[in-house]
């Protein structure tokens, strides 16, 4: 059986990743330019430069961590891929060179680090990044137990004559970790994409701050700025320096 490491996700979802997911909102885009003011910019999962390359696109210098080969090859295959300086390795830990005006994880990327103590370890090593002024921006979902049922989910995205797109996973509470695989079953072939997270609160994500000398500076229930409240479904959270 296969272990998953921090390159899994990336190295068995690269060939299809720009397929499942299509380009970043012009939102996003516009509003990460609006935070790195004119500095650097660093991507914590760059994976194929879907957001990176729009906001590089945009005059902003952008460097990214990625721990997968596979993905990092189609970011370089893109037009402007060559702007994007990648740092190999688990962004918990590799340290991009210099300081940074915006350091941001976007996706739910920040919960593919798989314990408490790895995310911890993120704020610090991204509190060190930081230049005078400097912000880092999480884009998360808020997490919902609800949707388990026996710690147990199954959903059914497409169901055609020729395809069926499932999603399956397995739910741990007391760890706050969810082993998932994406099912593509076309043409008599399967195909599995596997994702582990361990999901966290937006409260725990405010402590972790302050542990790493940061605090909450905004938040919203999304990229248009809209508010966040108790019915909102993914955050875009946005720290600073303590005053």
């Amino acid at each position: 059986m296969e272990t998953y490491t921090a390159s899994t996700y990336g190295e068995r979802i690269a060939e299809v990743y720009d397929e499942r997911h299509p380009a970043f909102e012009e939102a996003a885009v516009r509003l990460l330019a609006e935070l790195a003011a004119g500095g650097r910019a660093l991507e914590l999962g760059v994976g194929t430069g879907r957001v990176a390359l729009p906001l590089a696109a945009r005059g902003v210098e952008v460097h990214g961590i990625d721990a997968s080969p596979a993905m990092v090859e189609r970011l370089r295959a893109k037009p402007g891929g060559d702007r994007v300086r990648v740092t190999f390795g688990d962004f918990a830990e590799a340290e991009a060179e210099g300081e940074f005006a915006l350091v941001y994880v976007v996706f739910n990327t920040f919960f593919a680090l798989l314990t408490q103590e790895a995310q911890v370890r993120c704020f610090r090593n991204v509190a060190a990044r930081l230049a005078p002024g400097g912000v880092f921006l999480i884009e998360a979902f808020v997490p919902n137990v609800a949707r388990y049922t026996g710690g147990q989910a199954t959903y059914a995205h497409e169901v055609t004559a020729d395809r069926v797109i499932l999603d399956v996973a397995r739910h741990d509470p007391s760890r706050q970790y969810v082993a998932a695989q994406q099912i593509i079953i076309t043409d008599g072939q399967v195909r599995l994409y596997p994702v582990q997270l361990r999901y966290a609160w937006p409260a725990e994500l405010d402590l972790m701050a302050r542990l790493a000398g940061l605090s909450l500076r905004e938040r919203w229930g999304g990229w248009h700025r809209t508010p966040f409240t108790s019915e909102s479904t993914h955050h875009v959270s946005v720290y600073a320096r303590g005053e």
